[in-house]
């Protein structure tokens, strides 16, 4: 009997070991740690995609899940088809892989007949004239297109933090949301009216989705139970990107359920304009008791030399950590130096860098294998200008999407119909007479313009089916229908060009060489970027364009804006970088003065401060903390209660900047408090347990209510 169980399970086994295969240790341990709470931290370029996909195969193969019952959850249509793909790859295609708002409108379109009796409303493709509309109700100009914009992704902020109409001048002064052209009460009334024009239109938005898919769960007992029943095991990918709506669509699935599996990284924390909160994957422990956590610190994507600048980035050698996510550890071979470049304007810059990515090129990258990665698409015109003289082919991404361009659309409506009439057809014959019909031929048309940019468009298609047939589809019925799979999983061709993107579209790609401009003050960071928690996220998306690299990477800044006067100052994230520049002009360092004083030390990056700003701030102006704003307010509530008690000064409890490193650091014990700077074992006994349990959640009053008596707190030095 055991010999006959052992051989039945033998090939599922041995299937099994076979995904394992391959992955290393750390990867291994996170395919192989299944159910309960489990939050994976995962640098840029460590495999967590792999790891992930592996350990819900590994679940099912064992029998430790059912592949009907789980749901991966991510955040881009693409990524999503990427992890279908690899799941039915490796043997799982019944695991759903979805976004959260196709997850959620798909359980809404399931259920909302049933509980309202009517059919669910018809979702808006754009809100632009939604907003519109709201806001020339409210006396605005309608017309004025960048302020009915600012307003959309104002509303889509305040809908995916929770935040009501009536709720938002408040809150969002408190998150520090502005929109130019329209106080907080103004957009506080264009939302509501917002709401009121769709309720006429009888029509719902993206994020109504999710909105409503909670609301339902809620106060629908019975259709929570029902999907509980039928999903039991969840994984979400890019966990720093979740937002409060999207948490509580998560908690709403989940229920008293606890087997979850975040995976993200804090340092590709980039999102909060939209409403992402990285510290819903932070403090997961927290919210999880007994959670496990793994890392994935190994990195397989770029060379030594780049990892070594992108840990400086945010975890500076013997200097605090600026970040929050995994030291890096290359895996691949030594590469050349990074380089830098210093340019006089932005059209030095752009031409200087045309002439990087055609030396590229001649030395064997292809156009598709480089990108140039810039902060605002305002810097895009002026690349696209020097690569158009240069005859480099580009691309830029965020333009409109391939299986959305009109000549596609109408490709495909002609091979599905081939297809339908004829399956059998052998399909390159079949797909040379569609796009044939159209307007294509073998050889592409003179010049430049909409005319080759359609052909284009139908010579990508022409060599995806041309693809499909070499890997086995031979008749226009399998040609089609592997096409149709690469539609919904989003997975576009690839155009022979340099791809020019944002540092924020760039986000889960990567190339062979990537080229970074305008890495000076003002663009990166960004001028609006103004509180500690704003310098530090254009910190984190610096670094996210450094880890896009494999091999090649070069940044470039200009000291002045062409056709104006006026100097501009490299990137203070730069930090050594900036000295060694293609053409960096240095200014010579001031001599020593003859006095001798005390060197006070940032507490943040170690540099020498200035007396008064020791005083006002314990560390430099340009030195950002990222740090939870709201703990560093309850300390100081704390702090000024404490102060109130003693009848002494709020610096003699605790000085500003050592609120600062607490609201940075999160100690959890006595062993973290004495780590940071101006924390003794005298203060560390007299306020260390209040000072922790602020830390871990207590309100301030509770606390301050608890404090022991004035004689038994007297200040000291510490």
């Amino acid at each position: 009997m055991t010999s006959q169980s052992s051989a039945s399970a033998s090939p599922s086994a041995e299937l099994d070991e076979s995904v394992l295969a391959g992955l290393d240790p750390e990867q291994r341990l996170v395919a192989t740690t299944v159910g309960g709470p489990v939050a994976v931290i995962a640098g840029a370029g460590t495999g967590k995609t792999r790891a992930i996909t592996h350990r819900i195969v590994h679940a099912v193969l064992t029998g430790q899940q059912r592949a009907g019952a789980i749901l991966a959850v991510t955040f881009t249509t693409r990524a999503a088809g990427e992890m279908r793909a690899r799941l039915r790859s490796l043997g799982a295609p019944r695991v759903q892989a979805r976004t959260f708002h196709s997850a959620a409108l798909r359980q809404l379109r399931y259920f909302w007949p049933r509980v309202t009796g009517a059919e669910l409303p018809e979702i808006a493709g754009s809100t632009y004239g939604l907003v519109a509309e709201a806001a020339s109700r409210e006396r605005l100009r309608s017309a004025d297109t960048a302020l009915v914009r600012d307003l959309a992704g104002e509303i889509g902020w305040a809908k995916s933090t929770n935040v009501l109409p009536a709720d938002y001048p408040v809150l969002a002064a408190r998150a520090g949301r502005a929109v130019a052209g329209a106080d907080p009460e103004t957009v506080a009334r264009v939302a509501a009216e917002y709401e009121r024009v769709k309720s006429r239109r009888g029509v719902m938005d993206y994020d109504d989705i999710l909105l409503c898919a909670v609301a339902l769960m809620h106060e629908h007992p019975e259709v929570a139970q029902e999907f509980r029943s039928g999903y039991r095991h969840f994984v979400v990918d890019e966990y720093q990107d979740v937002s409060p709506l999207q948490h509580a669509m998560l908690t709403q699935w989940l229920g008293e359920g606890r087997d979850l599996c975040v995976v993200g990284d804090p340092d590709q924390a980039i999102h909060s304009f939209a409403g992402a909160d990285p510290r819903f994957l932070t403090g997961f422990a927290r919210e999880f008791p007994g959670a496990t956590v793994l890392r994935l610190d190994r990195n397989y994507r770029s060379t030594p030399q780049i990892i070594g600048v992108a840990n400086d980035l945010l975890h500076p050698p013997g200097r605090a950590a600026v970040g929050r996510g995994v030291v890096l550890r290359p895996m691949r071979p030594e590469g050349p130096a990074v380089g830098t470049a210093e340019c006089a304007d932005e059209d030095e810059e752009a031409s200087r860098l045309s002439a990087w990515l055609v030396d590229r090129h001649r030395a064997g990258a292809p156009w598709s294998r480089m990108a140039v990665l810039y902060r605002v698409n305002a810097q895009s015109p002026a690349v696209e200008a020097a690569l158009a003289q240069a005859r480099v082919p580009y691309q830029v991404r965020g333009a409109e999407r391939f299986y959305e361009r009109a000549e596609i659309r109408a490709a495909l409506t002609g091979l599905r119909a081939a297809a339908g009439s004829d399956p059998q057809t052998p399909a390159l014959e079949a797909s040379d007479r569609v796009l044939g019909s159209l307007g294509w031929s073998p050889e592409p048309p003179a010049g430049q313009g909409r005319v080759r940019e359609r052909w284009e468009s139908w010579q990508a298609l022409h060599d995806l089916v041309a693809d499909l047939v070499e890997a086995g589809a031979a008749t226009m019925a399998q040609a089609v229908a592997g096409l149709e799979q690469r539609v919904a999983d989003q997975q576009a061709p690839v155009a022979d060009g340099v791809t020019l993107s944002t540092l924020h579209s760039a986000k889960g790609l990567e190339w062979d060489a990537v080229a970074l401009i305008g890495v000076q003050e003002g663009l990166l960071p960004f001028s609006l970027a103004r509180s500690p928690r704003e310098i530090a996220e254009e910190r984190r998306l610096l670094y996210v364009g450094i880890t896009r690299a494999r091999h090649d990477l070069r940044l470039s800044w200009a000291t002045g804006a062409t056709g104006r006067r006026g100097r501009r100052r490299p990137s203070r994230f730069l930090g050594g970088l900036a000295g060694t520049g293609e053409r960096a002009d240095r200014a010579a360092e001031p001599a020593p003065g003859p006095r001798r004083r005390r060197v006070v030390h940032c507490v943040v990056c170690g540099g020498a401060l200035g007396r008064a700003v020791e005083i006002k701030l314990g560390h430099h102006a340009e030195c950002e903390v990222p740090f939870d704003e709201g703990l560093l307010e309850r300390l100081k509530a704390w702090r000024l209660g404490v102060a109130k008690r003693q009848s002494v000064p709020a610096f003699v409890v605790f000085t500003d900047a050592t609120l600062m490193a607490l609201a940075q650091a999160e100690p959890s014990d006595e062993r973290g408090l004495l780590e940071i700077r101006g924390i003794g074992r005298s203060k560390a006994r007299r306020y260390g347990q209040d000072v922790l349990a602020i830390i871990g959640g207590l309100d301030v009053d509770e606390v301050l209510a608890g404090a022991r008596a004035p004689g038994d707190d007297q200040p000291s030095g510490g």
